[in-house]
């Protein structure tokens, strides 16, 4: 059975052209989600009304291991742990 109508077709401009999510994900790329209207976020990184913890609340801080500090200590760590297999390659 065949259809005499036309496809459909999407006007995906708009959506394309919407403000883009400010948050960066763990590996450092932006977030490609829209963000909600008049806000600077999608709905899965706090622009959806309610999200986010109430004030005050000790559950809701990090456990350390996505901090600058931690990141930067990781990193450091790593760089001295190449230098080191270089060095041990060096020597064979």
């Amino acid at each position: 059975m065949t259809s005499n109508r036309a496809p459909h077709l999407r006007n995906i401009g708009p959506m394309l052209a919407s403000p883009r999510c400010g948050a960066r994900t763990r590996m450092g790329a932006p977030c490609r989600s829209p963000a909600v209207a008049g806000k600077t976020r999608c709905r899965m990184h706090g622009g959806a009304k309610g999200s986010g913890a109430r004030a005050g609340n000790r559950n809701a801080l990090k456990d350390g291991f996505f901090t600058r500090e931690a990141i930067m200590e990781r990193r450091n760590l790593n760089g001295l742990l190449r230098e080191i297999s270089s060095t041990i390659r060096d020597l064979d």
